[in-house]
This record gives C-alpha cells, structure tokens and sequence, in this order.
C-alpha cells in the first residue's frame, strides 16, 4: 500500500500549527505589556520595574532583582492575597487572577533578562 501526503492538507496543517503557535505568543506578549501596565500603574512611584531603571524609594528593590529571590510563578498566591513587606509605607495591593497572570508574565520576562551587577 503506497502512502502520499496531499499537499493542501500539509499547507492546512502547518498554517494551523503556526496560527495556533502565534496566537499564544500574541496572548503571552499581550499578558506581558498588560502586566507592565499594572506595575507601571501601581508600583513604579516605587520600585524600578525595567530591566535598567533605578527605583524611586531606595529600600524598593527593582523588580529585576526580586525575580532572582522569588521565581515569578510563586508570587502569584501573594499578589492574590496581598503583598505584605516589611516597609510600613508599602500600600497593600491585592489583584484578581487575570491580572495575576499578566503581572507574572511580566516579571517572568524579567528573570530572563540578565541582572545588572549594580542591582539597581
């Protein structure tokens, strides 16, 4: 019995795997500007939350340098409950899962970046 492989259905079959590979890429670099957005609105008065920028409150560590203590995945039980440290100006901050997932994927693509050896 002799095989063949119709080309249409090849060429339907890659442009689906790669609609389906953009399409999570765009969902994952959407989730990742989201969460910049939420940093940017909530943390930076703060916290440097680049991967160069200096925070603003000398005993907020930039974010780049939190990722490397804590991996991204294991904040998001406190960024549910609520961010507590030890700086008794730091503000309580609680967020709802969608915005859990986006601020994650931000600070994930975060501890990807290599560290500057200053820390700041």
């Amino acid at each position: 019995m002799r095989r063949f492989c119709r080309p249409g259905v090849l060429a339907i079959s890659l442009a689906a795997s790669t609609a389906c590979a953009l399409a999570g890429a765009e969902t994952y670099l959407s989730n990742v500007d989201k969460g910049r957005a939420l940093l940017e609105a909530n943390c930076v008065r703060c916290h440097a939350i680049g991967k160069e920028d200096a925070s603003q409150h000398p005993e907020a560590l930039p974010f780049r340098v939190v990722v490397t203590r804590y991996p991204p995945d294991n904040l998001a039980e406190a960024l549910a409950e609520g961010i507590v440290s030890g700086h008794p100006d730091m503000p309580v901050f609680v967020f709802q899962p969608p915005e859990i997932e986006a601020i994650v994927a931000y600070l994930g693509s975060l501890a990807a970046a290599p560290v500057p050896s200053n820390g700041n």
